[in-house]
């Protein structure tokens, strides 16, 4: 059985909604599933886990929350090679360039992002969007 850590930040809720459709989508695949938020975590325990779905929403000028979420992925960071993680966050400005850069970042720590990129969901999900969660939870955990 994959063990799978889902581990967010969440200032509206609209993340967090994400985080438990990837969390149910890693448990219907039949995975362990660790679901946190950030503050209830840190970047020791969260590399042990193989595989990892982070989700942060776009913030100021399309950024990490920068206060506990940013500190966290910095330090995670040199952990992720060749680990399994998916990145997912919503955003309500801009055109999402968040994702794109903290996907970057992945890829250079050499970890495997399942699907090839970031789910990101503008505003409020919907319910096809939280369906499309749940299928980024069970991609993970296969």
């Amino acid at each position: 059985m994959n063990k799978v850590a889902v581990i967010y930040w969440s200032g509206t809720g609209n993340t967090e909604a994400m985080a438990n459709a990837i969390a149910d989508g890693a448990k219907e695949a039949g995975a362990e599933v660790s679901l946190m938020s950030v503050s209830e975590t840190n970047a020791s325990d969260a590399a042990k886990f193989d595989r990892l779905a982070l989700g942060c929403p776009a913030m100021g000028a399309e950024v990490l929350e920068e206060m506990e979420f940013e500190p966290f992925f910095t330090e995670l960071e040199s952990n992720l090679t060749g680990k399994k993680v998916a990145l997912f966050g919503s955003y309500g400005w801009g055109d999402g360039q968040w994702i794109h850069d903290w996907q970057e970042r992945t890829d250079n720590a050499g970890a495997y992002i399942v699907n090839g990129e970031g789910l990101k969901v503008h505003e409020t999900p919907t319910d096809e969007d939280l369906d499309a969660c749940k299928a980024l939870g069970k991609a993970l955990a296969n």
